[in-house]
């Protein structure tokens, strides 16, 4: 077979969701590792302030591109925008455009979805699920296509807690429901959507589900793969260590803790955190595409892209390595010292959250209003346990899955393709990982310097002091008002102090004794 690499040669990919997260990084391995590709077809929906051209132009500035920039500055060439609308019938695309796609792609994949927990199931629908239609209608009209690969959730099928390498049966027809929720306005589908959702806990998982299963339905047409990634989150080593440029998912709750804001959040310690990082999730799309191209299986081939039943982290380690790192390398201007901690426990979390969260901010809100600022902690806070409460379903719960399909598609992988497409999950050392996970919200999202680190260090240091001289006027307050006054309580203390003392007078009158 020919190297992962030799097969893109020549190729004309289309890519939906490029602008996104993960399509990015996969516009950017494959202009990358296989140089020789033709050209990769990028559909683009224009917004109200930019163009389409402008999206595009603004995406390839992103320090994503420095690496494959130096190596070949004129790597732009070769992307080629389209402008679509996924909400719309046929995609938005013009006649021109779907003709000459029609005529010219060799592989797709399709990363475009919209990843919103709490999405309202009309819009999930249509942008998961009717677009995945759409573009399996367009995907049967290409003469050259070989390969349909489709980006999934291994969290599609969460109400099993062991999860195969197969698409299991949809909960309803996809095409039936929706035709059904056409005529009913939001409020009945807002009404409608528990019912339908039963175990699943959001409509993401639900619709992509559904989407997986209209795949399905065209594999005996098409050369299909499906790949589930678990939590996407940072770059494990491509194009650089901890890469990352959004605030989803677990990336702004560890933000939000390094900036001290986040003190609480339920989760489970003991629990497998089955995230995985964004460039593993990629060499595995690609060495799908190829591999789907190439030997053609008689069936949609599924590929769980998981870590938990391979090189397992758990959400305790996450806490302690996340802390540990912050502390030794803060965030510039925190709110508060680093100081998050997990807790399975929803009373213990319903009370760390008023103290540690809603006390606080209201009380700076207070001193921003008087001084004639906006007040905005609290709206900030409110926007922390929405994201919070989204993960707490994920983040108490364990699931397993199967990777025979992901084994085999290693060993099919030459050994110089197994490093240039590495997606060995057992080769990731955690505490060196997430220490870069780390320092990428540092560089990455919030655009900080390390050069600036002494003062953020400084700045630390006062908030620690400030902490200790708080804690010490809050004992001295504590001692005034209910030690002092009540004979039972002093009597308790002096006994307290007393026993503390006591090793020490026995060292002192050890010391006066004669040898």
């Amino acid at each position: 077979m020919n190297s992962v690499a030799d097969y893109y040669a020549g190729k004309n990919v289309l890519i939906t969701g490029a602008t996104g997260f993960m399509g990015k990084v996969l516009v950017e391995k494959l202009l990358r590792s296989c140089p020789e590709v033709h050209a990769l077809y990028i559909l683009v929906r224009p917004k109200a302030s930019q163009s389409m051209q402008e999206r595009v132009k603004n995406m390839m500035k992103s320090k994503l591109f420095d690496r494959l920039r130096a190596a070949s500055p004129d790597f732009h060439r070769k992307v080629i925008p389209i402008s679509s609308e996924l909400m719309q019938s046929g995609l938005g695309l013009s006649p021109e455009d779907e003709d000459g796609l029609s005529a010219r792609i060799h592989v797709i994949f399709h990363c475009a979805a919209t990843i919103r927990f709490d999405e309202p199931l009309k819009r999930a629908l249509q942008l998961n699920v009717a677009a995945t239609k759409e573009l399996l209608r367009l995907a049967l009209r290409m003469q050259k296509l070989e390969a349909f690969v489709h980006i999934s959730t291994a969290y599609a099928h969460c109400h099993h807690r062991h999860i195969d390498e197969v698409i299991y049966p949809p909960p309803v027809d996809p095409g039936k429901l929706i035709s059904s929720l056409e005529w009913m306005d939001d409020s009945m589908v807002d009404d409608l959507t528990p019912h339908l959702l039963g175990e699943r806990p959001n409509t993401y998982t639900y619709t992509k589900a559904l989407a997986e299963s209209v795949v399905q339905q065209h594999s005996d047409k098409l050369n299909v793969a499906v790949v589930r990634p678990s939590i996407v989150v940072a770059s494990w080593q491509e194009p650089f260590p901890g890469w990352i440029d959004n605030l989803n998912g677990p990336s702004g709750i560890l933000v939000a803790a390094g900036k001290g804001l986040m003190r609480t959040m339920r989760a489970d310690n003991r629990a497998v955190a089955d995230i995985i990082p964004v460039d593993v999730v990629i060499n595995l799309t690609v060495a799908a595409g190829w591999y789907t191209a190439t030997k053609r299986p008689a069936s949609a081939l599924v590929f769980n892209c998981t870590t938990g039943g391979l090189n397992p982290v758990r959400w305790g380690e996450i806490e302690y390595h996340v802390m540990s790192t912050f502390k030794r390398t803060p965030l510039e201007k925190v709110f508060r010292r680093p100081n998050a901690h997990f807790t399975s426990s929803h009373l213990a979390n319903q009370y760390w959250i008023l103290v540690s969260h809603k006390i606080p901010a209201v009380l700076f809100d207070l001193y921003l209003r008087l001084s004639g600022q906006k007040p905005r902690i609290m709206r900030i806070f409110h926007k922390l346990h929405k994201a919070a409460g989204l993960l707490e379903y994920f983040s108490n719960q364990e699931w397993q899955w199967s990777s025979d399909n992901v084994d085999m598609l290693m060993r099919q992988l030459s050994a110089e393709d197994q490093q240039v497409f590495n997606f060995d999950v057992c080769q990731f050392n955690w505490p060196e990982y997430l220490e870069n996970y780390c320092m990428g919200t540092k560089k990455y999202i919030l655009n900080e310097d390390l050069a600036d680190l002494p003062v953020a260090r400084q700045h630390l240091r006062k908030l620690r002091n400030i902490c200790y001289t708080f804690n010490m006027l809050l004992l001295v307050f504590v001692w005034h008002i209910f030690i002092a006054p009540s004979q039972i309580a002093h009597d308790l203390w002096s006994y307290v102090v007393s026993l503390c003392l006591k090793p020490l007078s026995y060292f002192d009158s050890s010391s006066i004794l004669p040898n």
